[in-house]
């Protein structure tokens, strides 16, 4: 489905610059609250050029006018906005890679919703680590839970020699040493990640079989692993991720049916590569159901580190 309406708007903040414009695509469904917040964080960033695209998913809340609200906004700081909307919910997958179309920039963040930066220079020292490191085709945070004492949520994801997918460090401390270091990995979830926009040339749109979404993202790192790039967790940069809140809790979205069919069309697509890759043995991934949560009215202000 093609959008019903788009307003592009580009100032200074939109207009590229020799390597440094970035473009933040941001996916949005309903869940103004969380939109709010992760907005306020994109409006916070003091880099420049920067450009958001504004992916409306069919929202039927108050996420237009919030979008509307914060395109002025943005618009004062300098930073260009692209808006899409689709006039219902068409996924994650065809939403991003409508976007994908749009953008400017030498680097392209895909973000959901339901992240908000924790580190404030984010897109300074993702976008620097790209820029130093070409090897790379994406760069991903570590994104921690945003109740106290905020625990790992992902550090990075591991594949199986089953095909089985886990979160590295899910539910651990944040400072675990083991968690704190930089290191190449099976994949990354697209919650919040960073890519050049030269290697999202080379691997092309995401995997439409792959609609409306789960394991899209694990399929493309695997594809950007196919095409020679590297695939990296960086934790000095810290976001947090109220986790499934843009996907998993649409009603509109079988959650549980999307994650087993598409998670046995990443087993039959990639078994040539992740059973010899030597990933860790499944009855390793224990995967932590006591982790505590909160609505987003009860969570306060959140810190924010430089």
């Amino acid at each position: 489905m093609s959008p019903h309406s788009e307003r592009i708007i580009t100032g200074e903040g939109g207009a590229p610059a020799d390597g440094g414009l970035v473009s933040v695509v941001l996916l949005v469904h309903n869940k103004a609250g969380y939109s709010e917040r992760c907005l306020g964080g994109l409006l916070a960033a003091d880099y420049r050029p920067l450009e958001v695209i504004l992916v409306d998913n069919g929202s039927t809340d108050s996420t237009p006018a919030l979008l509307d609200d914060f395109q002025g906004r943005f618009e004062k700081q300098e930073i260009g906005v692209v808006r899409i909307r689709f006039d219902q919910n068409v996924g994650a997958v065809a939403g991003r890679n409508q976007a994908i179309n749009r953008v400017s920039g030498q680097f392209v963040v895909f973000m959901d919703n339901d992240v908000v930066p924790r580190t404030a220079s984010w897109i300074e020292r993702l976008a620097g680590y790209l820029a130093e490191h070409p090897e790379v085709g994406v760069v991903g945070p570590k994104m921690v839970y945003p109740t106290e004492p905020h625990l790992i949520q992902c550090a990075g994801c591991d594949v199986s020699p089953t095909g089985r997918v886990w979160f590295r460090g899910r539910g651990e401390p944040l400072d675990a040493d083991e968690f704190n270091s930089e290191r190449e990995c099976q994949a990354l979830i697209s919650a919040c990640w960073m890519m050049p926009a030269s290697a999202v040339k080379v691997v092309g749109a995401l995997d439409e079989g792959f609609s409306p979404v789960q394991f899209e993202d694990i399929d493309y790192c695997y594809r950007l692993r196919e095409s020679g790039y590297k695939v990296v967790y960086l934790p000095s940069v810290e976001m947090y991720h109220f986790e499934n809140v843009t996907t998993g809790r649409t009603v509109d979205l079988n959650y549980r049916y999307l994650t087993v069919k598409n998670g046995m069309r990443f087993k039959n697509k990639w078994r040539r590569r992740f059973s010899h890759e030597g990933g860790p043995d499944d009855s390793t991934m224990k995967w932590r159901e006591d982790i505590p949560g909160a609505t987003l009215e009860e969570i306060g202000e959140l810190e924010v580190r430089p």
